[in-house]
Formats: structure tokens, sequence, C-alpha cells
């Protein structure tokens, strides 16, 4: 099945018969990263991961793929493999073409989605309750205060930015601690 066939299959929603396709091309990034000293297990990972940079990609409105599948999953597999080993160079990173620029741009922002969604779920459940009704489901600080118990909408606000900062300073720890 070509590229053509792959694309119309995410543009017809029908994703999972795209990836089991996508899924042809895992030998060929396995090589690449037993290659580079990685097990079976860490292939496994860095493709998962580049399936899922794809797959949030594909649903933005300006997103092109400007390679094929292969080209794109390989270059992604290659930086997410580097970036895990916290090797590149700056010679590396300044020799990069433009496409690789923009799929070592969807590794990083995969890793601040990772680091976002790991700081939600540490906040405790009342946070994650009310972040989601504030954010999700657009309830107002009136509706939000009555729903979890606060006295006052003017209190469910505040809880609401507490809750930001505790997360907030949550992403920021789990980043230091990524770079070191």
């Amino acid at each position: 099945m070509d590229d053509k066939n792959i694309l119309e299959l995410f543009k017809n929603g029908q994703r999972e018969k795209a990836f089991s396709k996508l899924y042809s091309l895992y030998p060929k990034i396995e090589a690449l990263i037993t290659s580079k000293g990685g097990s079976r297990q860490d292939a496994s990972d860095v493709f998962q991961e580049a399936l899922i940079i794809l797959n949030r990609n594909l649903e933005k409105s300006d997103f092109k793929l400007t390679s094929s599948f292969y080209t794109y999953l390989y270059s992604v597999s290659r930086f997410v493999w580097k970036d895990a080993q916290n090797k590149f160079s700056k010679k590396e990173l300044h020799q990069l073409n433009n496409q690789e620029i923009e799929h070592f741009h969807g590794v990083l922002e995969e890793k601040k989605y990772q680091l976002a969604e790991r700081a939600f779920l540490e906040l405790g459940k009342r946070c994650q309750e009310l972040l989601r009704l504030f954010y999700h489901q657009a309830m107002s600080f009136k509706t939000i205060a009555n729903r979890m118990g606060f006295k006052s909408e003017k209190i469910a606000k505040n809880q609401k930015y507490k809750c930001l900062a505790k997360a907030k300073d949550i992403y920021q720890a789990s980043k230091n601690n990524h770079q070191s």
C-alpha cells in the first residue's frame, strides 16, 4: 500500500487501518535503533513515540506530509532516539535541513506534551476535576463552585489559579529533571 492510500485512510477516519499499514515500516526503524546501540524494546518505544508524533501532526490543519511516511518516521525516530540519549551536538543541530528541523520540533513538542500530561496527573483529584470543568466543559466559576462545594465563585477562581501554579511547578520540576 502506498503513502497516498495511507493518507486517505487517515483522512477518512480509518486510523487503525492506516497505523496497521505503517507497522510494516517497523523492521526498518528497529534496524536503525539497534544499529545505534538500542534494544528491540527501545526500538518499539521509539517507533510508538514516532507514531504518536505523526498522529498529533496529522490532526493539525496546517500539517503537510512533505516526504514519504517511511522518511518521516525514520527521521522522527532518529531524533527521538538521539534526544533520549542526549547525543545532539551543536554542530549537528546547525546542520539540520528545514524538513529535519520540522521533525525535531515535533519531537520536542511531544516531550512538552508528555511533561504537561504528567504534571496534570500528579495534581490532586480535586485540582484535576476543577481544571477539567473549567477548560474542557467550559463551566463558569459559579457553576464550578456549586458543583464542587466552594462557598463562592471567587474561591473557585482562586483555587483554579492555585491548581495551575501547582501544575506549573510540577511541570518545571519534571523539565529540570529531564535536562539533568
